[in-house]
């Protein structure tokens, strides 16, 4: 695709390439006794999971289809969540479908002064499994959404194997510990003393840690011993199609049950 054809592609984001819709699932700040944020996860009209949808992107619709997801969770979450909340949306993007980073913003920023959500609550998050096709371009993407007011977030840290070297290159506000490293870590010394070090790594280079997948009581309490409050995953509750899913555990934690 040349270089109009996927500016033109960017501006008509706003058009899906296919039908599509979001779910959101809370993570939870267990110091706190809140939601910090609602990941946007994409899923088929019909609540069918991500591979369904993910499936059904080429390279011919991967611009349309990213802009599309921003303005979809940008949109659902301006009209679910409370007016007077603080609690931010994180949103899953490509950077390989980002052309050039000040144009391919723009429907993003428009979405966001349309429904009146501050930038500053929105977090876009890239995945450590992503091949990154141009590092450098990366770079400037981050660079340019954080100059906005953005926030970013590398995703499934921990599933490759240059997350470390990720943490050095982009820079980025948050971390998402991948699931297979959170999973157990109450029960394994060992997988323990590596989240432990990359929360340490993480805090000292004054970035937030979010881990992920998180299943148990056993885990949210062995990764709260560990200093990390930030927790996504079944524990709490799965993701509700185009809706906020209840979150059982915060209820027994204000009654002062937890």
């Amino acid at each position: 695709m040349g270089n109009s054809a996927r500016c033109e592609a960017c501006a008509e984001g706003v058009d899906p390439p296919f039908p599509f819709t979001m779910a959101f699932q809370p993570i939870v700040d267990v110091a706190a006794g809140s939601i910090w944020a609602y990941e946007a996860l994409v899923r088929g009209r019909d609540g069918q999971p991500a591979a369904f949808v993910l499936d059904q992107v080429v390279s011919e619709n991967q611009y349309r289809f990213d802009q599309s997801c921003r303005v979809k969770a940008i949109e659902l979450a301006g009209r679910l969540f409370p007016d007077d909340s603080k609690v931010r949306v994180s949103i899953n993007f490509m950077p390989n479908a980002v052309y050039e980073p000040a144009a391919c913003i723009r429907t993003s920023l428009a979405a966001a002064a349309r429904m009146g959500f501050p930038v500053d609550r929105i977090i876009f998050e890239f995945s450590e499994k992503e091949r990154m096709l141009d590092p450098g371009h990366v770079r400037r993407i981050i660079d340019q959404y954080q100059q906005l007011g953005f926030a970013v977030a590398l995703d499934d840290l921990g599933s490759g194997y240059s997350g470390l070297n990720l943490l050095a290159s982009y820079h980025p506000q948050i971390v998402k510990l991948d699931m297979h490293l959170v999973q157990g870590v109450d029960a394994d010394p060992r997988r323990r003393i590596i989240v432990a070090g990359i929360a340490r790594i993480a805090r000292d280079l004054g970035i937030e840690v979010i881990a992920e997948g998180v299943e148990t009581e056993g885990e949210v309490e062995a990764l709260r011993g560990l200093g990390i409050t930030l927790l996504q995953g079944y524990f709490f509750a799965r993701p509700a199609l185009e809706a906020l899913p209840a979150v059982p555990w915060l209820v027994e934690a204000r009654r002062g049950g937890i």
